[in-house]
């Protein structure tokens, strides 16, 4: 899966036109889109404008084709079930499978009352997803305890999880309980520093293939057809990854804009106006990362 970038137009409005293209293009690609995830800003955005996400990527993907969508209730006061549940609930009406963010309640809940919640929320639904979101992507997210990984990984309908710690230990202990406790359970690697975790096992669901969904898809075939090719790209695409998740990981998306932007794919460079900036220069060292991937700027 790639995490869609919302991108803006040069005034901070949100480019419609060509956030429907990224999913078409992504979708074209063989991957499949979430949205309203960190790459989409589902921090910042309204509830009206993560709904709007909804309807238009519906849209672009026509009637019958999956997706994937944040849940987020971080700030939001009232009980957790029914908040997480009206938010499941809007993106089931839209086909799509909710992906619950987490929130800072859960930094002082012990580990069963995190797996009773994922529980309760999870029951209605055939198909749902959960998230571990390092804090050095928002202050809200949390690397589970290995408690409540082989909890959650006992509810029938939560079906995978994504993983974001940025740390390859923590992500091969997790494909190793997976292995023995439930094989059919995705683990969805976040590390957009350490991609090649498809090696190990895992699936994923990465900001990274937002930038380039196309390269991705044939990366995978690449590896699916046991060609040598699968790592002159795949490391071509990790030194993008390294430059674009330095230090200050959040500005990612801003990096992502810049990279879109010259490959002509959005109107402007410009992130969400609460998004952490890049540098000025930065066009300079991201266009050196798109021409070792073949692109002619």
């Amino acid at each position: 899966m790639a995490a869609c970038l919302l991108p803006y137009e040069q005034d901070g409005k949100i480019a419609r036109s060509a956030f429907e293209d990224a999913v078409g293009r992504t979708d074209q690609a063989g991957l499949k889109c979430a949205v309203n995830m960190d790459t989409g800003y589902a921090n910042y955005l309204t509830d009206q404008e993560r709904s709007d996400v909804l309807s238009w990527t519906r849209r672009a993907l026509g009637e019958d084709k999956p997706f994937v969508a944040g849940v987020f209730v971080e700030g939001l006061e009232g009980d957790l079930i029914d908040l997480y549940r009206r938010g499941a609930d809007h993106i089931a009406e839209f086909g799509g499978t909710p992906i619950l963010f987490q929130t800072t309640r859960f930094h002082e809940w012990s580990a069963s009352q995190i797996v009773d919640l994922y529980a309760t929320i999870c029951e209605p639904y055939e198909s749902v997803l959960g998230f571990e979101l390092g804090k050095m992507f928002a202050p809200n997210g949390m690397i589970f305890s290995k408690e409540v990984i082989r909890g959650l990984m006992n509810i029938p309908s939560l079906k995978g999880i994504k993983h974001s710690s940025l740390d390859r230990g923590i992500e091969l202990d997790r494909l190793a309980l997976r292995d023995e406790l439930r094989p059919d359970f995705r683990i969805y690697t976040g590390n957009d520093l350490g991609i090649d975790m498809i090696e190990f096992g895992s699936d994923y669901l990465l900001g990274l293939a937002a930038f380039c969904p196309e390269k991705f898809a044939q990366r995978d075939q690449l590896w699916e057809a046991g060609d040598d090719a699968y790592y002159e790209l795949n490391d071509a695409l990790q030194y993008l990854g390294n430059v674009a998740f330095r230090e200050s990981v959040p500005a990612y998306k801003h990096s992502c804009a810049v990279f879109q932007h010259l490959l002509g794919r959005i109107p402007s460079s410009e992130p969400h106006p609460q998004c952490p900036r890049r540098p000025e220069w930065e066009a300079e060292i991201i266009s050196d990362c798109a021409k070792r991937l073949g692109y002619l700027l």
